[in-house]
C-alpha cells in the first residue's frame, strides 16, 4: 500500500518546527514508518538549491528564476526521496511543499497561478499532497518571533506587506481546497494548536484506518 504525504504549510514564525516534532510523535505513536522532509531541500543537490535560494545577496534574483530554482529542487526531491518513500509505504511528512511555491510565488511575487500549475504538472505529474496543515498567525506576530530566532534570510528580509500577500495566498488555496487542506490558528497556546492537529490527523487517519 502506497505511503501517505502529509505537507506543513505557513509564513515566516507560525512554530512549524515545534509541532512537525509534535506530528512525529504522533506517526510513531500509530507505529506508521515515515520520512522528515523538507523544501526547498531533501537531498544534496536540492539543499544546494536551498542555500542559493535563502542566502541574502547584493544582486536582485529575478523571480522567474526564483521560481525555477524552487522547481528544479522540488523534481530532485521527489525523484530521490519523495516517491520512492511513498512507493515502500512509508508515510512523508514535508515542512513545506508546492502551496508555498502558490503562496510566495503566486501570491507574493505576483506571478501567474498558471505558469506556476503548468511546472507543478510538468514536475510531480498527478502527485498532490494527502493532506496539508497550513499554520496561520497574524504577520507581524509571525515576523517577531522570526526575528527572535536567528538572522533574517533573503526571505525574511521582504517587507510585511509580502507577507501579508503571501498569508492570504494560503487562505485562499485552503478555501480551494478544503478536503486537503487544515487551517490551525497557530497564534494561539501551543497545547491548543497542537490539539487542534491531533484532531485535524485523527480525522484524517481514522478512513485510512478503516480502509486498511
Amino acid at each position: 500500500m502506497r505511503g501517505k504525504f502529509i505537507t506543513i504549510e505557513g509564513t515566516e514564525g507560525v512554530g512549524k518546527t515545534t509541532n512537525i516534532q509534535f506530528i512525529q510523535d504522533w506517526l510513531k505513536a500509530k507505529n506508521l514508518a515515515y520520512l522528515c522532509t523538507r523544501e526547498p531541500g531533501g537531498t544534496p543537490l536540492a539543499e544546494q538549491i536551498r542555500d542559493l535560494l535563502l542566502a541574502p545577496r547584493d544582486e536582485l534574483v529575478c523571480d522567474t528564476a526564483e521560481l525555477l530554482l524552487m522547481f528544479a529542487g522540488r523534481a530532485q526531491h521527489l525523484n530521490q526521496v519523495i516517491e520512492p518513500t511513498l512507493g515502500e509505504g512509508a508515510w512523508v511528512l514535508c515542512d513545506r511543499f508546492t502551496d508555498a511555491t502558490y503562496a510566495y510565488q503566486g501570491a507574493g511575487r505576483g506571478m501567474c497561478a498558471d505558469l506556476i500549475s503548468e511546472l507543478e504538472l510538468i514536475v510531480q505529474g498527478s502527485l498532490r499532497p494527502d493532506l496539508t496543515l497550513i499554520l496561520d498567525i497574524p504577520v507581524e506576530v509571525g515576523l517577531k518571533r522570526a526575528s527572535e530566532r536567528s538572522d533574517p534570510d533573503r526571505f525574511e528580509q521582504e517587507k510585511t506587506e509580502f507577507f501579508e500577500l503571501v498569508r492570504n495566498g494560503y487562505l485562499n488555496i485552503a478555501k480551494e481546497d478544503p478536503e486537503r487542506c487544515v487551517v490551525i490558528d497557530a497564534s494561539k497556546s501551543l497545547e491548543s494548536v497542537q490539539r487542534e492537529i491531533s484532531i485535524a490527523l485523527e480525522a484524517f487517519w481514522c478512513p485510512s484506518e478503516e480502509s486498511g
